[in-house]
């Protein structure tokens, strides 16, 4: 059960070393997973209830229950067969789409850290039991009802139970819990609550109840699910879909008073009255709405990126302005020392580091000269005593590499008070324990400016230590500063800045760019995406970066610039900035708005507590899955596995090949459905014999139905697809303009069922009313096959459309073509379903008919862009 992501942590004290993984997987089994009561998932039976709730299948069964009453049981079977295979269809695109869902809900779960047998392990949040003790730190969500046993400035957002907009304090217990809270939430209290997030600090907690018996379980408040509420395309075919339901309904009736007054038999009257309904209405577009985002999100968790809200793909393809973090999205998160600076403010010393080995062939280590050791003696205790950040990282293997005697001796210090970063002080200031005395040491490190003012120094110390931050910033190094200070006395006060500093120096650290950066930069850019780097580095190392990432010259802001600016004055400013440097968490939220305010689709990344309010503020979040917070992937509607700028790149070709590939199954959709229509409806209206009955529109069902569910949704991304400006978002998936052009192709192929419908009624030797139905069959079966080819290729581009790969649309065609075999030349399905044997020339005549409306179709595609004015060039990018 534990993670193989563990850690040996020989300095944890015994009374924290938490269960045994045998105890843990005993009270796993007994509890139950720690995860909250959720609605029950829809079982096979209700499943089946509810696709007979929709209109197509009740029209479906009501025609097979009217063919038993007119006494045709024969044909009352088959229909019922083609009903039981397009329920199996559907069942099918239903579990594929909730199997996609589900496997999402999976791998969005949150994790925690626990300590079991004496090591630190990272499980799945579900994993935890009761006596677990838990390790928490800003940004984690608590995953079970706990009691405290150390705090280190531990501050919790418990909005979630008691509403109050402001985190609390927590403070550790003594002992053990005597029973429950008698009410939720406090100042300055052990208890925390699962659900909750911490805002700062660190802590241990041993687990006290989890799951249904946690207090937010017994309230009933259910966390952590995907959003599933119609999204806006899902709301804009429903709109369509009641139009077109309102049109089937007036025209159901006309045809059901007219046969009915006609013929005076009304039962077969309803019957074709509810064919017309069934040719009508395209009931499969629901279909493709639930199945193609879900689908997508699939596909989007293989490129490393995962969905926390389907209806954020809609929004991923039509992205306009990508704000990135620069540490670890466009860099690798990896970061080394480079460059460390010590000495006075006249005279600083700076060391290229680690220097050159002087003997290559014994591969000495080289010695760190003396004046450099206090700089990184602090720079280590002024990080975490297990580091996750990167930066600390590297701190801490400088000093076990070069300064390993001095980090041995602090083995035995005791971490007594920490200061943590803040939006007034962005230093972190660590107070450490030596010995048994009130002594201490004091370290700190962070931004050289919040450095310098712990430290007082001079204006003048000021300015020549920043001149070698601008050099160090020029080379692309992200810059700290180090100091140290004393303390005695039990108490400390309640800011750093009330400590007497000594300054130490400086270090410059380096995280490479990433290979892929570069390409991804100018993918976005020729996809008229501008990509804005936003990072708190000194503008100088902001500069470097974004040179090497392609990044247009000029446009830079910096925070401080940003404070200055009006909420229009940042409007006006933001269309020229490619560049953020020197920008706090805090400040993205007006970042986020002002490119919105301009009309932008905005991503916007983010790992931070402070992140959260920018994250979902964007129309697009996207949190680190690596180094980011619960908090952050609570706020964004997508997660990057990998921290990888090129991943959110090929997330928005994948979210664009989501969209167009919506749009093509919908136009193939309304068009297939004018011919099948105008068949069922012209030929009863004239009192002609009926030409398309329910049972012939079942089957055709059985064809239509997986080619816009599975050969569409398959169809590979357009070449150009990065080519292309962003979509507008306002304009609707499929709008008038899409609707008249998928009209004029269901007119082509109309035209020439009615031409193959006319030749046999009217010719020179007319053929019987089955066989008119038998060509007419085949020539809507072929021509179906032609208007799924050519919607597969983009406007003005279905010839080259035709040279893509995509095997799921051959195996479709294939399959149409085997069915429609099967009921032209099996005689016991031919005669149940009113065919008739054709001729070689009949069967060549109608083939050939249907296959030429291809020309026709992809003629008129060709006319309506070039109307349009072609491929549209991609709009400029800001620079």
């Amino acid at each position: 059960m534990a993670s193989p992501l563990s850690t040996k942590a020989s300095n944890i004290p015994p009374e924290l070393h938490g269960l045994t993984e045998a105890e843990a997987v005993r009270r796993l089994a007994e509890d139950g997973p720690n995860v909250l009561e959720q609605a029950e998932r829809r079982g096979i039976l209700q499943r089946i209830l509810d696709m007979f709730k929709q209109p197509m299948f009740a029209l479906l069964v009501a025609a097979a229950l009217l063919y038993m009453l007119l006494g045709d049981l024969a044909e009352g079977a088959i229909m019922a067969v083609f009903v039981l295979a397009v329920l199996g269809l559907t069942f099918f695109q239903e579990s594929r789409s909730e199997a996609s869902i589900e496997a999402l809900r999976e791998l969005t779960e949150t994790h925690a850290q626990v300590i079991r047998d004496g090591a630190v392990h990272r499980i799945p949040a579900s994993g935890v039991v009761a006596g677990d003790v838990v390790l928490l730190s800003e940004g984690d969500r608590v995953a079970a009802d706990a009691w405290l046993l150390r705090a280190n400035n531990l501050l919790v957002d418990e909005s979630l139970l008691t509403g109050e907009a402001l985190p609390v304090g927590k403070a550790a217990g003594t002992g053990d819990p005597s029973g429950p809270p008698s009410q939720l939430g406090g100042e300055d209290l052990p208890w925390l609550y699962a659900g909750t997030f911490i805002v700062r600090g660190q802590g241990h907690a041993r687990v006290t109840a989890t799951g249904g018996r946690s207090q937010v379980g017994r309230i009933g408040r259910l966390l952590g699910q995907l959003q599933l509420e119609p999204t806006p395309l899902q709301k804009q075919t429903a709109r369509l879909v009641r139009m077109l339901a309102g049109l089937v309904l007036v025209l159901c009736l006309t045809m059901l008073l007219i046969l009915g007054l006609r013929t005076g038999q009304w039962l077969p009257a309803l019957l074709s009255a509810i064919a017309l309904a069934i040719a009508i209405l395209p009931e499969e577009y629901p279909v493709v709405l639930a199945v193609f985002p879900a689908l997508g999100a699939r596909r989007l968790a293989r490129e490393g990126v995962l969905t926390r809200r389907i209806n954020a793909i809609e929004t991923l393809g039509a992205t306009s302005v990508l704000c990135a973090d620069k540490t670890g999205t466009l860099t690798e998160n990896r970061m080394s020392v480079s460059a460390l600076v010590a000495g006075s403010a006249q005279a600083p010393v700076v060391l290229d580091w680690p220097p050159p080995v002087q003997d290559a062939a014994s591969g000495a280590e080289p010695d760190m000269p003396d004046a450099f050791h206090t700089l990184v003696e602090h720079a280590v205790l002024a990080s975490a005593p297990q580091p996750f950040d990167p930066m600390e990282v590297a701190f801490h293997a400088t000093g076990q590499r070069y300064l390993a005697d001095t980090v041995h001796l602090h083995r035995d210090w005791r971490l007594a008070h920490t200061y943590a970063l803040t939006p007034d002080i962005k230093a972190v200031t660590h107070a450490w324990r030596p010995g048994i005395d009130d002594a201490h040491v004091i370290s700190t490190k962070g931004a050289p400016e919040a450095v310098m003012d712990l430290c007082h120094l001079p204006e003048s110390e000021r300015g020549a230590w920043l001149r070698c931050v601008e050099e160090l910033a020029a080379r692309g190094l992200r810059v700290l500063a180090v100091a140290h200070g004393r303390h005695t006395g039990s108490r400390f006060p309640v800011t750093a800045h009330d400590f007497r500093f000594e300054w130490d120096g400086l270090i410059g650290l380096s995280d490479p760019l990433r290979a892929e950066i570069p390409q991804a930069v100018a993918e976005c850019r020729s996809a008229g995406i501008r990509v804005i780097m936003i990072t708190g580095d000194y503008p100088a190392t902001a500069r470097t970066i974004a040179a090497q990432a392609g990044l247009p010259e000029g446009g830079m802001l910096t925070g401080e610039e940003l404070n200055a600016l009006s909420d229009a004055e940042l409007f006006g400013r933001m269309p020229a900035v490619s560049v953020c440097a020197r920008i706090a968490p805090e400040q993205k939220l007006r970042i986020v708005k002002a490119l919105q305010r301009a009309g932008e689709v905005v991503a916007m990344t983010g790992d931070g507590v402070n992140d959260a309010p920018a994250l979902r503020a964007a129309h697009v979040g996207v949190a680190m899955g690596a180094r980011g917070t619960d908090v952050a992937r609570e706020a964004a509607a997508l997660v990057l596995t990998d921290d990888n700028f090129a991943s959110i790149v090929r997330g928005i070709r994948v979210g664009r090949r989501i969209f167009g590939n919506l749009q093509k199954a919908m136009a193939y959709i309304f068009a297939i459905h004018i011919p099948i229509a105008a068949m069922a409806f012209l030929p009863m209206l004239m009192g002609w014999p009926p030409l398309l009955l329910p049972l012939h529109l079942a089957m055709l069902e059985l064809i239509i139905d997986p080619a816009c569910a599975i050969a569409f949704e398959q169809e590979p991304a357009e070449a150009d697809v990065m080519q292309r400006p962003p979509r507008d978002t306002r304009a609707p998936l499929f709008g008038a303009g899409e609707m008249l052009a998928a009209l004029g192709q269901g007119l082509c192929v109309l035209l020439g069922v009615a031409a193959v419908y006319a030749w046999a009624r009217f010719g020179a030797v007319p053929a019987d009313d089955a066989q008119i139905r038998t060509l007419t069959f085949v020539t809507l079966v072929a021509s179906n096959a032609v208007l799924i080819l050519a919607n597969r290729g983009r406007a003005g581009h279905v010839l080259a459309g035709l040279r893509v790969r995509n095997p799921a649309a051959r195996w479709v065609i294939l399959w149409a073509f085997a069915m429609l075999a099967a009921v032209v030349h099996w005689p016991w399905l031919n005669q149940a379903l009113g065919f008739a044997p054709l001729t070689l020339l009949q069967q060549g005549v109608a083939l050939a008919v249907g296959i030429s409306s291809l020309l026709t179709v992809a003629g008129l595609r060709w006319l309506t862009w070039r109307v349009r004015g072609g491929d549209a060039p991609a709009k400029a990018v800001s620079a």
